[in-house]
């Protein structure tokens, strides 16, 4: 029977890989091709800035939007509607002329992407409730892994056609897969919580913010080293095919971390001293960019992805660890990504900004040098012990009841 339900649970995890996959590459394809773009839409480095930023502010205003539009549509049927609008804004950069038409696109494709990261960690939770940290580990590998693939395949794609569009577009036939293979494992779903009600009484707790704020100064370092890294290097004169492998490096490390830190915590514990190692290897390699950015770039890229892609697998973790009830550890997963994708999708345009002041990229990395440091105070909070004194057993039992919020712990 062991064996059986082992059979049947891999192509649900084939789904969660493939749909992980899909989530990252439509960003990172862009920086080594962002000369290029730059040179074929005339947008400058703020307006570049928003082909990261528009995708984060949807990724932030949906996961708040997320536990009601499941609670309406289901979230079967929400995962297959978005796969479907990626692959739709991944085809339409194939015929984008300007700018402002690429910008659209990531506002399309970020859409899709968004609906999927509000919904996903608790359809997660739900099918696979005794395995919650090593699928999570897989899923959240899986979409660094993308990241790397948009990274690497992104100019070796332009380069054979012939065409930045295609670099990009190229990216419609992995969410083609993704659709196909969902709508056939994808199972349907459970009880629909009242996701509304779910949202207003969990932003009425403090550990909600707090979980926000580190998620999104963690995440903030993310969105600007994909937008950020390769113009820095290709200024120093680097082509975009090695800032590529450069991407490409700091996405498989931070596919590797999300893959193998969630496996080595156990289903249970205190998760800090795990977050703290990655945030100490981000503090490293952004120290490398900002200081000695020549004398190691791919171990400077490295450190900073590992950090990055296991801090995001734990803080996910973390999240969902907070509540035993799959709807609403995925709810509180789903606000704590839409805080933190609005903080994040700010970063790239400030460095931009701060580039336009001093003439390069170094202000940027120490900015989030002292992202990280913040972070790891921050995280202090994040005991195990707290957890129910941040969402006590019986407000878990009943979300809708009214209750001060101060009198609990944070």
């Amino acid at each position: 029977m062991k064996n059986a339900a082992s059979l049947s649970m891999r192509p649900l995890l084939l789904v969660v890989a493939i749909v992980g996959l899909n989530l990252r590459p439509f960003i990172t394809a862009v920086g080594p091709l962002a000369e290029d773009i730059r040179t074929g839409t005339g947008l400058g480095l703020q307006g570049m800035s928003l082909l990261t930023m528009v995708p984060m502010i949807l990724m932030g205003v949906v996961a708040f939007l997320g536990p009601a539009l499941q609670s309406a549509l289901g979230a079967r049927r929400l995962i297959l509607a978005a796969l479907a609008v990626l692959g739709m804004g991944s085809l339409l950069r194939f015929y984008s002329a300007s700018g402002w038409q690429l910008v659209g696109t990531a506002a399309v494709i970020g859409l899709g992407v968004a609906i999927i990261q509000a919904v996903f960690p608790g359809v997660i939770k739900r099918i696979f409730p005794t395995r919650v940290a090593a699928v999570m580990g897989l899923y959240s590998s899986m979409l660094m892994g993308g990241g790397a693939l948009g990274a690497k395949a992104a100019p070796i794609v332009a380069g054979a056609i012939g065409s930045w569009h295609a670099g990009l577009a190229w990216l419609v036939l992995p969410a083609a897969i993704a659709l196909l293979l969902a709508s056939i494992y994808l199972p349907a779903d459970g009880g629909r919580a009242s996701g509304r009600n779910v949202t207003a009484h969990f932003l009425r707790r403090p550990r909600v913010w707090l979980l926000m704020a580190c998620f999104g100064l963690v995440n903030g370092g993310y969105s600007s080293a994909v937008a950020w890294l390769s113009p820095y290097y290709q200024a120093q004169g680097w082509t975009s095919a090695a800032t590529g492998n450069l991407l490409a490096v700091m996405a498989v490390s931070q596919a590797i971390s999300a893959l193998v830190l969630p496996s080595c915590i156990g289903r249970e514990g205190d998760r800090r001293i795990w977050l703290w190692l990655t945030m100490i290897s981000q503090a490293a390699g952004f120290a490398g960019l900002a200081f000695w950015p020549q004398l190691a770039p791919f171990g400077w890229a490295a450190m900073v992805g590992a950090g990055l892609g296991g801090c995001f697998a734990l803080s996910l973790v973390v999240a969902l660890d907070h509540l035993s009830d799959a709807g609403h550890a995925g709810a509180l997963s789903a606000l704590m990504q839409g805080g933190g994708f609005l903080i994040a999708a700010v970063p790239p345009w400030i460095v931009a900004v701060l580039h336009d002041l001093t003439g390069g990229f170094r202000a940027g990395w120490l900015l989030h040098l002292a992202s990280v440091i913040i972070v790891i105070a921050l995280t202090y909070r994040l005991a195990p012990h707290t957890y129910e004194r941040a969402f006590p057993a019986t407000e878990e039992a009943s979300p809708d009841a009214s209750s001060d919020p101060r009198q609990y712990g944070r």
